[in-house]
C-alpha cells in the first residue's frame, strides 16, 4: 500500500506539473509582444516617443478610454487600438466606427455636426505623439516653432495618398529639446475641401499624466495664431477617467445597434 499510495502520489505530482507547464505556454502566449522597429521614424521622433513611456508600450495596448466633459454632459471615448474600431457615448447619443463604416444612433435628433469627421477627430488628438507611428506617414523637415523666446524643434508629418479620410492634411509635432516631449502640434485640415490647406491650427501640449506606463495628456489648449505665429489662449479641452489597457474591447462592442443608421461623411473631391 505505501507503495500504491507513493506512485499514486507521482502520478498526481507529475500530471499537476505538466498541466501548469501547459497554462504557463498559454499564458506568455496571450502575451506575446509587438516588435517596434524603431529605425523606421526619424531620430527626433523616436525620442519624443521614448519620452512619452516608449512607443513598444503604446503598441502592446489594447484599449484606450477617456472622458470629455462638455457644459450639458460628457463624452466617453473607447478606441480599439488594434483596429482602430472606436465609440463615443453620450447620454443623448452615440457615434461609433465599425472599422469600415461609421454608425449613428440619435432617436431624437440631437446630434447636429459630421459623426463622420468626428468619430476619431479627438482621439487623433488625444493619442498624439503615438498615432505619428501609423502606416503611411511621410517624415520630412520643417523650422523651429518659437513661444514665448522658447525654440522648439519639429518634424513635419504627411500623408501617403489615398491614407485615411483626408490624407492631403498636414501635421507637424514640435518638442521640448530638453525633455523631448511634445509640446505643439500644428496642422491644417483639408477634409471638406479635398485640398492642402495653408490655414493652421496650434495645439498645446504642456499638461501631462502617466497612464499605465504612458505619458497623455490631461488637457490640451488651442491657441490663435498670426501669420504662422502662435498667440494666445483659444480654449483649453480636458481628459478625465483615462485609462489604457492590454485587452482589446471586442467587435461586438463597436458594431452598429439595430436602431443605429449608417452615415455619409461629407468629402469633396
Amino acid at each position: 500500500m505505501k507503495y500504491l499510495a507513493l506512485m499514486v502520489f507521482s502520478v498526481f505530482f507529475i500530471s499537476c506539473k505538466q498541466e501548469k507547464k501547459e497554462t504557463t505556454k498559454e499564458e506568455v502566449k496571450n502575451e506575446e509582444k509587438v516588435a517596434v522597429v524603431t529605425s523606421n521614424y526619424p531620430e527626433e521622433l523616436q525620442e519624443v516617443f521614448k519620452a512619452h513611456g516608449g512607443l513598444d508600450t503604446w503598441k502592446n495596448m489594447g484599449t484606450l478610454t477617456f472622458d470629455i466633459p462638455k457644459p450639458d454632459a460628457k463624452e466617453t471615448h473607447t478606441v480599439n487600438l488594434k483596429t482602430r474600431e472606436d465609440k463615443i457615448e453620450t447620454a443623448a447619443y452615440t457615434i461609433g466606427h465599425d472599422g469600415a463604416k461609421t454608425w449613428l444612433l440619435d432617436t431624437e435628433g440631437t446630434y447636429k455636426g459630421d459623426a463622420v469627421f468626428y468619430h476619431n477627430l479627438m482621439f487623433y488628438f488625444y493619442a498624439m505623439p503615438f498615432v505619428l507611428a501609423d502606416d503611411g506617414i511621410v517624415y520630412g523637415e520643417t523650422e523651429d516653432v518659437v513661444y514665448e523666446g522658447k525654440s522648439y524643434p519639429g518634424v513635419k508629418i504627411s500623408y501617403n495618398p489615398g491614407v485615411g479620410a483626408s490624407y492631403k492634411d498636414l501635421y507637424f509635432i514640435h518638442f521640448d529639446p530638453e525633455t523631448k516631449q511634445m509640446a505643439w502640434l500644428g496642422y491644417s485640415v483639408s477634409y471638406r475641401s479635398g485640398e492642402t490647406s495653408n490655414n493652421y491650427s496650434w495645439i498645446h501640449y504642456n499638461d501631462w499624466q502617466t497612464v499605465n506606463g504612458l505619458v497623455l495628456p490631461k488637457s490640451i489648449s488651442w491657441h490663435t495664431s498670426e501669420d504662422g505665429v502662435i498667440k494666445g489662449l483659444r480654449n483649453t479641452v480636458p481628459f478625465e477617467n483615462v485609462t489604457v489597457t492590454k485587452e482589446a474591447k471586442s467587435a461586438s462592442f463597436f458594431a452598429k445597434p439595430k436602431a443605429a443608421v449608417f452615415v455619409e461623411g461629407k468629402i469633396q473631391e
